[in-house]
């Protein structure tokens, strides 16, 4: 228990040296997922007044997304089987 405590306490020494809290850890992901999530939409937007529809994955298939609210089902994703260990090279 000791030893979880000591590397706790140490991250957190660590963090404050290059002027880092946990607070602001939190703040900048949710940030990044903020802009992220509008350049989407902002992309989306662009992209469907452009062509005129989007392609989505929805309900594993990926899907045609018209401007007028049509679907068009494209393909069917195949779903992958992972293997139980990952060798890294």
């Amino acid at each position: 228990m000791r030893k979880i405590a000591a590397e706790k306490k140490k991250r957190v020494l660590s963090k404050r040296k290059m002027g880092v809290s946990a607070e602001a850890e939190y703040l900048t992901k949710r940030v990044l997922v903020t802009a992220v999530s509008r350049g989407f939409r902002t992309a989306a937007a662009a992209t469907m007044e452009v062509q005129g529809y989007n392609v989505i994955a929805e309900d594993g298939w990926v899907v045609k997304l018209y401007a007028d609210g049509r679907k068009e089902k494209i393909k069917k994703i195949a779903s992958v089987k992972r293997p139980d260990q990952i060798e890294l090279l």
